[in-house]
């Protein structure tokens, strides 16, 4: 076994029953490994559950339409809070949570820790407010694992389509912000969540990821 694939199982061995979010700024690359580690754990047959947020359902899917679509009305700070936790609580009743009871790994492009950092940190909502209602949208389950992709926001702007969305479009300045929001979460919470370097290339990226994974299961009793 090469140390690639070595390092890969050992990674894959965590996963089973596990709900892991990966999120971070936007142009950090955390969907390429969200798709990559994806592809990883339907190869080995583990029969992943793959939710994005917003989205992810029917229900979400036309959520997510409304909050990403530039428009001429503004859309107040609270109500863009509410629309994330609307799609978010239809998310977990209806694959989340029937995923977790049948022991399969879910792993999440994005859940709270993004409304956190955009729309409490950088937008300036109470961290108390959005945790009450995250409680009510999730029905108190919590992911096993957050996995934050961190980069700089001169790295970052260099990675997004020219075709930004609302979210995207906010400027250099609240994404500075946002990162600061990332980084207060992996500092409060260091058991809960796992800070990976993302301005290195694709590969390195990847071997850190499947490193915290590895670490991860090791740390977990048997």
């Amino acid at each position: 076994m090469s140390a690639s694939s070595s390092k890969e199982q050992a990674a894959l061995n965590y996963l089973p029953g596990r709900f892991i979010v990966f999120d971070g700024p936007d142009g950090s690359g955390k969907t390429t490994q969200f798709r990559r580690l994806l592809a990883l754990a339907r190869r080995e047959r583990l029969d992943p559950c793959e939710v994005r947020e917003p989205g992810g359902t029917s229900v979400g899917e036309k959520i997510r339409a409304v909050l990403l679509d530039h428009d001429d009305e503004p859309m107040s700070l609270r109500c863009e809070m509410l629309l994330y936790m609307a799609s978010r609580a239809q998310l977990v009743e209806q694959r989340v949570a029937p995923a977790m009871q049948a022991g399969r790994p879910v792993l999440a492009d994005r859940f709270v820790s993004s409304t956190l950092a955009y729309q409490g940190h950088a937008g300036g909502l109470p961290e108390s407010e959005i945790r009450q209602a995250a409680s009510i949208a999730t029905g108190g389950i919590n992911p096993d694992l957050i996995v934050i992709f961190d980069v700089d926001e001169q790295t970052a702007a260099t990675r997004l389509n020219p075709l930004l969305d609302r979210m995207e479009a906010k400027g250099r300045a609240f994404h500075a912000k946002v990162r600061e929001g990332y980084l207060k979460q992996v500092r409060t919470e260091p058991d809960r969540y796992a800070l990976i370097d993302a301005t290195q290339s694709e590969e390195a990226v990847w071997m850190q990821l499947l490193a915290v994974l590895a670490d991860r299961q090791i740390g977990c009793p048997s």
